[in-house]
């Protein structure tokens, strides 16, 4: 029988900021309606939390839910709690128009941690990271270089990153990339 391994399994590197593979995390993707009853209350038994507004992301203690687009949201918790929670999904979509998969295999999840996390994801994102435009709780789809990319910060110094597994090497070498020794810009007033 073949062992489970994330896909890095559980790499890290140290330069201007930390950064490391975050191991397996459950992901569900459930798309639908989002105003439908049915779908608020499968988002509901699932995490814990509603559905949050465009371009955020609600957290609890058993997990989180992202708004990635007008008809879809991400649910997250522990990777062995996915069948169970998918399963009291269906449930509560019984008869709905609606998708709820499993997606935690096909994902990699990655951590940028310190005082120069924003100057690092802002070398790669398109995305306005000031203080003032990004903020612990908001939740962006973009891209981070070539590939497609998800991130937020749960707290301030801090980015979670989602990407598609069949392209974490070339997502953690970039990172790698941006946070080398050496390379800090000092954009921002968080890393001064």
């Amino acid at each position: 029988m073949s062992n489970i391994v994330s896909a890095l399994d559980h790499a890290t590197y140290a330069g201007i900021t930390d950064i490391r593979e975050m191991g397996l995390n459950g992901m569900i993707t459930l798309r639908g309606d989002l105003s439908a009853a049915k779908i608020k209350s499968a988002a509901k038994s699932a995490a814990g939390l509603d559905i949050p507004p465009q371009g955020h992301i609600n957290t609890g203690k058993d997990g989180s839910i992202a708004w990635m687009s007008p008809d879809e949201v991400l649910v997250m918790c522990a990777y062995d709690s996915v069948p169970d929670t998918l399963a009291k999904m269906h449930k509560s979509l019984a008869k709905t128009h609606a998708l709820a998969v499993n997606v935690s295999d096909a994902r990699a999840l990655f951590e940028v941690h310190g005082p120069h996390a924003r100057e690092v994801m802002a070398k790669l994102c398109p995305v306005d990271l000031s203080p003032a435009s990004f903020a612990p709780g908001m939740f962006r789809r973009t891209r981070m270089a070539q590939v497609p990319a998800a991130f937020w910060m749960p707290q301030e110094d801090t980015f979670r990153i989602i990407c598609f597994r069949s392209v974490a090497e070339y997502a953690f070498g970039i990172l790698k990339m941006a946070a080398q020794k050496g390379s800090e810009v000092g954009y921002f007033d968080t890393a001064k």
